[in-house]
């Protein structure tokens, strides 16, 4: 799970903030399930949600996600919201994201089109600027 240390009441607790244990807990062989090598027998949903586990469990001082929760349902992307914003405080954290909800607590959006960006600032001040950020977030919220 990326800390080879970890006791089994860490890797719980980071299951359960990642909302991963449920799943988990219903493996034939729960925490002891061997994964296949491209985790075939996990949907993508539950490939994220480990994923998210570990970096919960890891703790790297800086975070790049990539779309990490694009295979997640909305619903239980809100339930992480609040273990991600925990995790990402005082940490360096890169978000690339088409699901906006993701990223409006950034301290610093980058709006790109083609490979450039367009626009930059926070959620706040990019959608008072009615420019393309404010199109994408009323597109998806509106």
């Amino acid at each position: 799970m990326g800390k080879p240390q970890a006791t089994d009441e860490e890797m719980i607790a980071a299951a359960k903030a990642a909302h991963a244990h449920g799943f988990i807990k219903r493996m034939e062989k729960g925490y002891d399930t061997l994964l296949s090598e491209d985790g075939g027998n996990l949907s993508e949903g539950q490939k994220q949600l480990l994923c998210i586990t570990r970096i919960m469990l890891a703790l790297p001082p800086m975070l790049i996600l990539d779309e990490a929760t694009s295979s997640i349902d909305t619903r239980t992307e809100r339930k992480i919201g609040d273990a991600f914003e925990k995790l990402m405080q005082g940490r360096t954290t890169f978000i690339v994201a088409h699901r906006l909800s993701t990223i409006v607590n950034a301290d610093t959006i980058l709006v790109m089109q083609s490979g450039r960006v367009v626009e930059q600032g926070t959620h706040k001040r990019l959608l008072a600027q009615n420019g393309e950020y404010a199109k994408l977030y009323n597109g998806q919220f509106a």
